[in-house]
């Protein structure tokens, strides 16, 4: 057996233990999971705050992170960069105003365990118009997102071991399928914590053995400079629009159901606290091992110009196999894979939930079928996993399209339909159901369009979508708002509970809400 197959085996040894590690938490999951709906769906608000933070974190950074950032800025220097400080500010702002608001809430109205239903119950919407538009919405942008992932995965797998794209993105979405599918929501939250472990680890890794296989920081930044200095500018080509643009990403946080969904998942309102510098802080570690990665790929690359990769989003795929022992490499690449999944397992989840708890609910009312029992409900959730990995894997079939234009547009679909009303429905108690469905409606629809047109070349298409859908709840809510005492009361109440930390589960000690950056 050859180097090279001895190496390859390595790679591919480390990575099967990967996948058989998340499997076996996935069943460990599954034996935890309560046979009820909230089990399955919320883990029955049982998250701790460092679950909860890594969680969050993991499904939201995912192969992007690791392939389509540091591609990005291995292209274009640190004026992509900006993209990474939008999300560090949008994150810390998301944990700090919307996570105690939002645990403390959707427990008072009516224990809800979706977005949608919290709409519904929290805007007293007895046409069920806007649950049954906030399921349609997180279906199709959520489809085009767990999309984005198994493009990367096929990507991943094309790059890595030279196996086929469709046979490696199938390979991904299998395994990810059946621990999601088994495990539920406690599934999708434990993996994302070994996953987010691993991701942060990798990415540090990768550009600290980078540097002192060039011979230093000095020589890195050197290298860099030599190939071109304003790849080390955060200002060079970039008109004050596109810094805009870029940092703008960080307003899709208050729309992303499937990063506030960890937030209702809270034992306490009183948790969001030690959640946020947790997951702030394994942010901003990432944050840094993306940058240096991609500047260890332009010094590097510079020198060894055979050895560098033919697409720039498999920049990271090419360092870890050049700098590490072919074990170590493939658990660096194991790492993708976390990043991949972490966000593919959880956004099925929050599908699932919508297709069921938002939709098929809701028409077995109106069509007058009995309801079913829980362990029923539970088999449906799973099924509605698998009906969307299946349409998602459809989807990404095409190797073409870009991790980062897919993301993208989901990232910006949900942030300017939801973003608004989210924060519009936990700080001002004069928003209508009207109101939250037309700014949810526009916010959507102003998005999709700015995206498809010539204007998204200059400004993403998140920031004329978030403005739109905040004039619209607003103005629309100010014509329909009646006042309603039973809302009001309970507005001051989740006021009150999140301000004292309240009592998540029975025998929880209540402790103040941290309020320390």
């Amino acid at each position: 057996m050859s180097v090279a197959s001895d190496g390859r085996a390595f790679q591919i040894f480390a990575v099967v233990l990967y996948f058989a590690a998340m499997l076996g938490i996935g069943y460990y999951a599954y034996r935890k999971t309560k046979n009820d709906l909230d089990g399955y769906m919320l883990a029955d608000r049982g998250l701790k705050p460092w679950i909860a933070a890594l969680s969050a974190g993991a499904s939201d950074m995912s192969g992007w992170l690791l392939m389509g950032l540091p591609g990005a800025m291995y292209l274009s220097g640190l004026s992509e960069a900006w993209i990474m400080i939008g999300l560090l500010i949008g994150a810390w702002t998301n944990w700090k105003i919307t996570a105690p608001r939002l645990r403390a809430y959707t427990e008072v109205a009516g224990d809800a365990i979706t977005i949608p239903s919290f709409f519904e119950t929290r805007l007293r919407d007895s046409s069920r118009i806007l649950r049954i538009t906030c399921g349609v919405i997180i279906l199709v942008f959520f489809t085009f997102y767990v999309s984005s992932g198994m493009v990367a995965s096929g990507k991943f797998f094309d790059s890595a071991f030279g196996i086929d794209y469709t046979v490696g993105m199938l390979i991904v979405a299998g395994v990810t399928m059946l621990y999601t599918l088994f495990g539920g929501f406690l599934g999708a939250s434990l993996t994302d914590v070994a996953q987010g472990v691993l991701v942060v680890i990798a990415l540090l890794a990768v550009p600290i053995i980078g540097v002192i296989n060039l011979g230093g920081v000095g020589a890195t930044i050197d290298g860099v400079r030599a190939v071109d200095p304003d790849d080390l500018s955060f200002f060079a080509g970039s008109s004050a629009i596109a810094i805009i643009s870029s940092a703008a990403w960080g307003l899709g946080y208050f729309g992303q159901p499937h990063i506030i969904v960890r937030f209702m998942a809270l034992r306490s309102p009183a948790e969001a606290g030690t959640a946020r510098r947790i997951g702030i802080a394994w942010m901003f570690a990432c944050a840094l091992g993306a940058v240096g990665t991609a500047l260890v790929g332009i010094a590097y690359f510079a020198e060894h110009t055979t050895e560098a990769p033919e697409d720039s989003e498999t920049v990271f795929l090419a360092l870890s196999q050049i700098l590490f022992h072919p074990f170590i490499a493939g658990l660096v690449l194991a790492a993708v894979l976390a990043a991949i999944m972490s966000t593919i397992s959880s956004q099925l989840i929050v599908c699932s939930s919508a297709l069921i708890e938002d939709l098929y609910k809701l028409v077995a009312a109106k069509t007058g079928r009995r309801e079913l029992s829980d362990t029923t409900y539970v088999r449906l959730g799973r099924l509605g996993v698998l009906a969307i990995a299946v349409i998602a894997a459809v989807l990404a079939i095409s190797p073409s399209n870009s991790i980062l234009d897919l993301v993208a547009f989901a990232w910006a679909g949900f942030g300017a339909a939801f973003g608004p009303a989210i924060v519009l429905s936990l700080y001002w108690r004069r928003l209508t159901s009207w109101g939250a469905l037309v700014g949810i409606v526009v916010g959507a629809v102003v998005a999709y369009a700015w995206g498809q047109s010539s204007l998204s070349d200059d400004m993403y298409e998140i920031v004329p979508g978030v403005a739109a859908s905040f004039l619209a709840a607003i103005v629309v809510s100010l014509i329909t708002y009646r006042p309603n005492p039973e809302i009001d009361a309970e507005f001051d109440a989740a006021k009150r509970l999140a301000k004292t930390g309240g009592v998540g589960k029975p025998g929880d000690e209540a402790t103040p809400v941290d309020a320390r950056v």
